[in-house]
C-alpha cells in the first residue's frame, strides 16, 4: 500500500515536472510568437511609411507635373492668342491692300474711261498725217454716217509706246481720248456691230482702254461668256470687268468669279454650266 502511494507521488510529480516543462515551452513558444509579431508589425509599419512616403513622391511629382502642364498651356494659349492676332492684322493688312490696289485700278480706268485704243495702224503713219488724223480717217471709212454727226471731239491723241523697241515686231497702238464717254460708246458699240474694222483697207481692232489688271479681270471671263452665248443665257462684258446675263428670267451681274461661285451652288442648273471655269 505504501508502495502504491510513493508510486502516485512520483506520477504526481511526474506530471507536475511535465506541465511545468510544457508551460515554459509554451510561454517560450509565446515569447517567440509575440517576438515575431512585434517584429512583422514593425516591419509592415515601416514598409507602410515607405509606401506613403512614395504616395508623397508620386503625389509631389504630379503637382509639380500638372504645374508644368498648366505652365505649357498657358504659354500656348498665349501662342495662339498672338498668332490670332498677327493673323488678324495680316488680314488687314491684304484687305487695305486689295482695297488700295481696287482703289487705284478703279481711278486708272476712270482716266481711261473715255479712250478708244487703235491697234494694227501700219508704222509711220502717223508721222505723215499725226493720230488725230488717222482715227478722223477710220472713222470716215468705216462708219461714214458717224463722221458726218461729228460727234468725235477728240480731246488728246498719242501713240504708245513712244518709242520702238526692236526686239518686238508689235506694232504700237494709238490711244485716242475723246471729250464725251457716250461718244466712244457709240463707236466701240458700231465696231461691235460692224466686226470688221480696216485702215486703208487693212484690218485693224479698235478697243476701250483699260488697266493692266482690268484687262485681265476681263479675260478671265472669256471662258464662261462663250459657254453661256453657247446655252443663250445672253451674257455681256459690262465696264469695266463685269458680267451680266439672263438667268430665271432675271438679269445678274458679278463682280469676280467668286461671287459667281457662290451664287451658282445654290442654282444646280448653272454649277453644270460652269462646273469647268469655277
Amino acid at each position: 500500500m505504501r508502495r502504491f502511494s510513493a508510486s502516485r507521488k512520483d506520477f504526481r510529480l511526474l506530471m507536475l515536472k511535465m506541465m511545468q516543462d510544457s508551460g515554459n515551452k509554451l510561454e517560450a513558444k509565446m515569447d517567440n510568437l509575440q517576438e515575431t509579431l512585434t517584429k512583422e508589425v514593425q516591419d509592415i509599419q515601416l514598409k507602410q511609411e515607405e509606401m506613403q512616403n512614395t504616395i508623397t513622391e508620386i503625389k509631389n511629382s504630379l503637382e509639380a507635373a500638372n504645374s508644368r502642364i498648366q505652365e505649357a498651356e498657358e504659354r500656348i494659349s498665349e501662342v495662339e492668342d498672338r498668332l490670332v492676332e498677327i493673323m488678324d492684322v495680316e488680314q488687314k493688312r491684304e484687305k487695305r491692300l486689295k482695297t488700295n490696289e481696287e482703289s487705284l485700278r478703279e481711278l486708272w480706268d476712270n482716266v481711261k474711261r473715255t479712250n478708244i485704243r487703235i491697234m494694227g495702224v501700219p508704222e509711220g503713219e502717223e508721222r505723215e498725217k499725226g493720230t488725230e488724223k488717222i482715227f478722223e480717217e477710220i472713222i470716215a471709212e468705216n462708219f461714214p454716217s458717224m463722221g458726218k454727226e461729228s460727234l468725235t471731239q477728240i480731246w488728246e491723241a498719242q501713240q504708245v509706246p513712244y518709242k520702238i523697241n526692236p526686239r518686238r515686231n508689235t506694232l504700237r497702238h494709238i490711244l485716242i481720248k475723246l471729250i464725251k464717254i457716250k461718244d466712244k460708246e457709240k463707236i466701240l458699240k458700231a465696231v461691235r456691230e460692224k466686226k470688221q474694222i480696216t485702215y486703208k483697207g487693212t484690218p485693224i481692232r479698235l478697243s476701250a482702254d483699260f488697266s493692266t489688271e482690268t484687262l485681265q479681270a476681263r479675260r478671265e471671263w472669256h471662258g464662261i461668256l462663250n459657254v453661256m452665248k453657247g446655252k443663250n443665257l445672253q451674257p455681256r462684258l459690262l465696264y469695266p470687268a463685269r458680267l451680266s446675263f439672263r438667268f430665271e428670267g432675271e438679269i445678274k451681274t458679278f463682280t469676280d468669279k467668286q461671287k459667281l461661285r457662290e451664287f451658282s451652288n445654290t442654282k444646280p442648273a448653272l454649277q453644270q454650266i460652269l462646273k469647268e471655269f469655277l
